[in-house]
């Protein structure tokens, strides 16, 4: 089997990784930008580095892993010149307006848009990790309007990697993901943007840093871009749950403020329940 991978950071470059040890499988890489090509031929990510109309001619399935405002142009131009045997995967983090831009495309049927929640908050070719994908989940978005043979072979490439997949609508999976990663990112870039203003003297910040705070504010050393783009393509869904956050803020700041000691804690007791779900 033949495997495109276009976009070689963190994902595109993990799955790199991981795919080609396997038996049978040779992976190629399409990656615009030149210091990310050189460093993906030096670690070896990728058999050979190609242009993207080499891998439409040659590839089996073809893997999109680059930033979602470049997804919903790009997918349906692939989907406008494969072969009714190759299959195209996305794994951008946002799925409602990629997922729209494709509904009525002669190819939809050859197309899986898929979103494995694995990460870090480092980015490029260095970033690629082996095993990254191992016992995560994935979420696969419309396989109704997948054909069953396209739907199968990602299911094994998929599972290959150690990958649970879940199925769910594109509506469902931006809903969901404003609220468990998208806010988490922008909780952690702001509370990252506060500390940074109101501490000019940064290496205080360091000497006093705890664990709790590096790994609150770990998510902030994410790309802007990328990040950038995902909030604006889950735009709708991230304001609503941003308002609800920022009225959780100010509930309990007017607690803070009044000295209403018992008005904290409770909200503090409740939200330790999500020990329930996050054991």
């Amino acid at each position: 089997m033949k495997i495109s991978i276009v976009g070689l950071g963190l994902i595109g470059g993990s799955f790199a990784r991981d795919l080609k040890s396997q038996i049978g499988v040779t992976v190629y890489g399409v990656e615009n930008h030149e210091f990310h090509r050189q460093q993906a031929i030096e670690l070896g990510l990728v058999a050979n580095i190609i242009t993207l109309e080499d891998a439409i001619e040659i590839s089996d399935v073809i893997i999109l892993a680059v930033p979602v405002d470049i997804l919903e142009y790009l997918i349906p131009q692939i989907l406008d010149k494969i072969q009714n045997n190759q299959l195209v995967i996305d794994l951008g983090s946002t799925k409602e307006l990629i997922c729209s831009s494709v509904e009525t495309h002669p190819n939809r049927g050859r197309f899986i848009a898929a979103h494995p929640l694995a990460g870090t908050e480092f980015s490029g070719p260095t970033a690629a990790l082996r095993g990254l994908f191992m016992g995560k989940k994935n979420l696969i978005c419309e396989s109704e309007k997948t054909d069953n043979d396209a739907l199968q072979t990602a299911l094994v490439i998929f599972e290959s990697l150690g990958l649970e997949s879940i199925f769910m609508s594109a509506s469902e999976h931006d809903k969901h993901l404003a609220y468990v990663s998208h806010l988490s990112h922008v909780s952690s870039f702001m509370l990252g943007m506060t500390v940074l203003e109101i501490e000019k003297d940064e290496k205080q910040i360091l000497n006093l840093a705890s664990t709790g705070f590096a790994s609150t504010v770990r998510l902030a050393k994410s790309n802007p871009k990328t990040w950038s783009a995902i909030f604006d393509k889950n735009n709708k869904h991230l304001s609503r749950a941003l308002d609800e956050y920022i009225l959780w803020l100010q509930r309990f700041k007017e607690a803070i403020e009044s000295g209403d000691k018992n008005a904290a804690e409770s909200m503090m007791i409740k939200a330790n329940e999500i020990k329930k779900v996050l054991p």
